[in-house]
């Protein structure tokens, strides 16, 4: 226990920093949190807010670097923070200069430093003073130019500055910037926001500031120029030029064509034709330059899977008349390869019956010089077999199965206006599926197809999908006498895997973040607080095309229904929509927040949803206290997770989570959650008693859950495991508040996934 000790590496005569606290008077609009990244030392972290664990790993190593053990310990955990007089020196100089930028003045730090010489540790405390705060009372701005000055008026309501406001400078800097970036996107191509001065009189004893912005001219283009330059100068694009070559070796013979106002250079494969990439360029002759245009095409041009690389680069090509420069734009195209083949082979031997089995897949990005990309998988397997075959109607297992998926990187869609499709900047992608099953109970025929259009911006963080049409088949020609039926009673599930089914469906999904690209943990070190938010909502419907050419042609209804190649078709509404919200606290500790409803709806042709299409609870990614497609409906009291694992599903799902996160060591996370929530079926059926949902009811059927969870955050993926426990469970006849009479092998569940549940 003595090794154990915190102050096990602190050298003698030096002191643990243990705390590091401030305090800030009288500015309650400053958080003390938001000045943490002031601070040149900070303890080591707490898990929890009171376990150092990592220092902990850390003392457990001996002193003998040679040894594996020690060195391990060290890696894995964090050395002890000693406390430095001069880093608190510097926090202190660091905490008041923050104070000053954010407009207060007469800003005065005091230390109160704590030495507890028996535990050798220190604790230390900024207080912060902040003064009388400085704000603005007037603003001038003074642009001679009077096109740059008619430009920001232009946008007089996206300016931050207020008269009223704080005295930020951080205001001032993000101000300067936005001003920079609106010149840019209206012509002024050399702009920069060093062109931009804020000139400050404040009175002495006053707390209030006269603010001037000054918008300079451009110095001459020649020192000691005494020329007067009086404005910016506006660029106007002359010449757009594509160079899809531009890694190509010198020997290679180029030529160059004129095609819709392009300048366009190819090799002898001219592997992009002239309307792709008329299509994705935002830049053309006698634009006036802009910044968010450039933007534009780099990202339209990235969906062009045959691109290895894209550069934009700008020359001057002379003056016009009117005083405004001319500007050549250089894009520069590198390509990746065309296609590409892969193969999988596998052998198997069962009980003696030998097997073979292979798969191909090919890929082609650039199928008809338009960036397209087609896929094609095919795969066969066989398996012979021995033994007695009576009665059974196949002696082999044979699979041949076939998918084939084309992707164009635009929106395919007849009579659209290039303007149009710009605007959309959509990928279409159709898809086709084919397997045909042989096994000696049955044939079974399963078949898909779809097309479905693709948005996102260039940072990924919106993103939507509609799929135009999407067809599931499922079809048993032939099976053995009662096959269906032999299955039923142990597994209902597969028995429904097993019968025909259609469904003809059209959904449109749509989701939005402000999580910055590859947010992993390497990010979060770098942050002291932040608000990550993602929402996301689905909807879908099925079958109502069908039953309008059904009713329209008079066709006769079977068994009830209508069906189309003898199977009965779906048809429903389906919609679904969830929020969560992350605030992380700091670099290491965070908080989650989660909440989703969804409702599906069957009528006309259909009785009940399909089964695939219902919601279900429990699981890793749901109430996590109960196994996957354990949980509801509603008070559903099921006894067998294998027979009763087709009944566990409803029409009606609403699901809320809150869970801790605190980053422990080495790749290490730990997590600490409460789940809540169920299912429901919209009628009552006869196979789910208890599941309907009721309006005055259905708030005590809500299934409560909580535990705990480890996280291995390896940057690119992350493993999860999770143990959950039941707190109070909703299904009759069995126990209701497992956390008061809990029961390891009854309420305990062990989830393991990749990813976090939400």
């Amino acid at each position: 226990m003595a090794g154990c000790s915190s102050t096990r590496h602190v050298p003698q005569g030096e002191y643990l920093l243990d705390k590091a606290t401030i305090t800030i008077e009288d500015a309650p609009e400053v958080q003390a949190k938001s000045l943490q990244n002031y601070l040149r030392q900070v303890p080591n972290h707490k898990v929890l807010g009171f376990a150092k664990l990592q220092l902990g790993v850390y003392n457990m190593s001996g002193q003998d670097s040679t040894k594996w053990y020690n060195r391990w310990a060290r890696r894995l955990g964090e050395a002890p923070v000693i406390y430095d007089d001069a880093l608190t020196v510097q926090s202190a100089r660091q905490l008041r200069q923050a104070m000053i930028n954010r407009g207060y003045s007469n800003v005065t730090i005091d230390i109160d430093t704590t030495v507890n010489e028996a535990k050798r540790k220190t604790t230390v405390n900024y207080r912060v003073k902040p003064g009388t705060p400085q704000v603005l009372r007037n603003i001038k701005y003074t642009i001679a130019d009077t096109a740059l000055r008619r430009i920001v008026f232009d946008d007089s309501a996206s300016i931050t500055l207020k008269s009223g406001g704080l005295f930020d400078r951080n205001t001032l800097d993000a101000e300067r910037t936005r001003l920079a970036s609106l010149m840019r996107n209206n012509g002024y191509y050399t702009f920069a926001k060093e062109y931009i001065t804020f000139y400050a009189d404040t009175a002495a004893g006053s707390r209030e500031v006269d603010l001037e912005m000054v918008l300079r001219a451009p110095q001459p283009a020649i020192q000691g120029d005494t020329t007067e330059v009086t404005r910016h100068r506006r660029y106007i694009i002359r010449n757009v030029y594509i160079n899809t070559e531009a890694d190509a070796p010198q020997s290679m013979p180029l030529d160059t064509i004129m095609s819709r106002g392009y300048h366009i250079i190819y090799g002898p494969s001219r592997y992009l034709r002239p309307s792709i990439l008329d299509e994705k360029c935002y830049l053309s002759s006698g634009q006036v330059y802009s910044a968010s245009n450039v933007d534009r095409t780099y990202e339209a041009l990235a969906q062009l899977g045959i691109l290895k690389y894209v550069n934009i680069t700008f020359s001057t090509a002379g003056n016009l008349p009117d005083g405004d420069e001319l500007l050549d734009a250089h894009i520069m195209l590198s390509r990746t390869k065309t296609q590409s083949i892969m193969l999988e082979l596998e052998g198997t031997n069962s009980e003696g019956d030998l097997g073979v089995g292979a798969g191909l897949t090919y890929q082609h990005r650039n199928l008809a010089k338009h960036s397209e990309l087609l896929t094609v998988k095919v795969r066969g397997s066989y398996e012979s077999l021995s033994g007695n075959l009576e009665g059974l109607i196949n002696n082999r297992y044979t699979e041949v199965g076939a998918e084939v998926g084309i992707t164009f990187p635009k929106f395919e869609a007849p009579i659209l206006k290039k303007r149009y499709r710009q605007r959309v900047k959509a990928s279409t992608e159709f898809n086709f599926t084919f397997n045909h099953q042989e096994r000696p109970e049955y044939t079974r025929i399963i078949a898909g197809a779809g097309m479905k259009y693709k948005w996102h911006n260039r940072m990924n963080t919106r993103r939507r999908t509609l799929d135009l049409i999407d067809i599931n088949f499922v079809y048993l020609p032939k099976s053995t006498i009662d096959f269906i039926n032999t299955i039923a009673p142990t597994n209902p599930l597969l028995r429904y895997s097993y019968e025909d089914h259609f469904i003809m469906r059209m959904g449109y999904t749509f989701y939005k973040t402000n999580r910055p690209p590859l947010f992993n943990t390497s990010a979060r070190n770098n942050i002291t607080q932040a608000n990550i938010y993602t929402f996301r909502m689905q909807a879908e419907m099925a079958g109502n095309l069908l039953y309008l050419i059904s009713t329209a042609t008079g066709m006769r209804r079977h068994d009830g229904a209508y069906k189309i190649f003898g199977i009965q078709y779906a048809q429903y509404l389906k919609g679904s929509a969830g929020y969560t919200y992350n605030h992380y606290f700091n670099s290491r500790n965070s908080i989650s927040l989660h909440a989703e409803a969804g409702i599906a709806f069957p009528y006309g042709n259909s009785s009940m949803v399909p089964f695939e299409k219902r919601f279900y609870a429990g699981g890793a990614n749901g109430v996590r206290g109960w196994g996957v497609r354990t949980l509801g409906p509603g008070r559903y009291d099921s006894r067998n997770s294998v027979t009763d694992f087709i009944n566990q599903c409803g029409d009606i799902s609403l699901f809320m989570s809150m869970e801790y996160r605190a980053k422990l060591f080495w790749v290490l996370e730990g997590a600490l959650f409460i789940d809540a929530g169920n299912i429901w079926t919209i009628r009552d059926y006869e196979t789910q008693p208890g599941g309907v949902f009721k309006v005055n009811n259905f708030y005590k059927e809500i299934a409560l859950g909580y535990g705990a969870g480890l996280r291995f955050d390896f940057t690119y993926f992350l493993l999860r495991l999770d143990l959950g426990f039941k707190a109070h469970n909703p299904a009759a006849n069995q126990e209701r508040w497992p956390l008061v009479h809990p029961s390891w092998k009854r309420d305990a569940t062990f989830h393991f996934s990749v990813g976090y549940p939400f």
